[in-house]
């Protein structure tokens, strides 16, 4: 059995969702101590315990220990079933943190699935919807993936109730090399809000045009949702290349303003322009998973996160492989399997 101390790395959820994926996977058991042991909160959350339940009922697997607070837990998994899955994480915890614990070893199974997840669609510490449907699955799709996402119901924090779907077709994934994003071809920053007055999109639109000031006019807009969906707010920033997507994201939250979230999301895709790379460190968080289990691949990022260099470690554990981050001469730094 595969031991991981989750207080190492970056010592978050992430350990806990790569695992259970790898483990149904390379079917591999593994045990887990000190779980989320650097945040705040240590142990599960709902949404951990969630991804941890999804995975058994999607793998035949079977766990000790797992319970919203648990920092200890076993997981020993079984074989992989597609079919139809309706998964709840209950609160406002991410549909986009479950889908990532059950969609490779769906992608990689014997037959096509379909996923119904609710839960927070748009929260912080998470990928919004957008991301994972224009920045990741893309990039799934050209290593020869066949899934199709749907935002039914936008869910924010604290509130919940959003509901994401997935199609799931499986098929070999083929390693890829995405080194360059190829041209800029648009540029936007949509405000979405619900249950809030519009005045917070107006403020948050017009900083970030103060901060974003060669991108167009056209580019900002506004977008009220369904009040019965609020209350929340999020400003979802979208640059498109040839080949690549990148999306910067800011979460309203109490004591936060308006201003400041847009000048941080500004701020962050500002410096993302200014370089070259293929993908943002949030993307090349989420990249790292498939790539491995393609067997290969590269890509170019920024700087590499805390969160990346953790993946590397137990993407290690359970394949042998291992991944390194190279910096180039330009600055970017590639992903390889060395």
């Amino acid at each position: 059995m595969i031991i991981i101390d989750g207080s190492e790395g970056e010592g978050g959820g992430q350990v806990v969702r790569n695992a259970c994926a790898l483990s149904l996977v390379t079917r591999q058991p593994f045990r887990i101590t000190n779980a989320r042991g650097k945040r705040e909160k240590p142990g599960l959350m709902r949404q951990h315990v969630t991804a941890i339940e999804a995975a058994c009922a999607i793998g035949g697997a079977t766990c000790e220990g797992v319970a919203v607070g648990a920092g200890d837990f076993s997981f020993t998994p079984g074989k992989v079933v597609p079919g139809e899955y309706r998964f709840a994480v209950g609160t406002a915890g991410s549909t986009g943190l479950v889908l990532q614990t059950l969609l490779m070893p769906l992608l990689l199974a014997d037959a096509p699935s379909r996923l119904v997840l609710e839960g927070g669609t748009h929260n912080m510490l998470a990928p919004p919807f957008e991301f994972v449907a224009k920045a990741f699955a893309p990039v799934l799709r050209r290593m020869g993936a066949q899934i199709e996402l749907r935002l039914v119901r936008h869910g924010f924090y604290p509130r919940g109730g959003g509901r994401i779907e997935v199609d799931i077709v499986p098929g070999k994934l083929t390693p890829i090399d995405c080194i360059d994003r190829g041209a800029l071809r648009s540029l936007s920053a949509t405000a979405l809000f619900a249950g809030l007055p519009f005045a917070i999109a107006e403020r948050e639109l017009a900083t970030a045009r103060q901060f974003l000031p060669q991108w167009p006019e056209d580019a900002f807009a506004a977008r009220q949702l369904p009040e019965e969906q609020g209350p929340g707010n999020v400003l979802l920033l979208e640059a498109a290349f040839d080949h690549a997507t990148e999306i910067v994201s800011g979460f309203g939250r109490l004591g936060v303003s308006a201003e400041s979230l847009a000048k941080t999301a500004a701020h962050r895709m500002a410096g993302f322009l200014a370089c070259d790379a293929f993908a943002g460190p949030y993307l090349a968080d989420q990249l790292l998973l498939p790539f491995a289990l393609a067997g290969g691949g590269s890509f170019t990022t920024v700087k590499p996160s805390r969160h990346a260099l953790t993946a590397c470690d137990v993407i290690e554990r359970f394949t042998g492989q291992r991944w390194r981050f190279t910096q180039q001469a330009d600055g970017c730094h590639l992903a390889a399997m060395r």
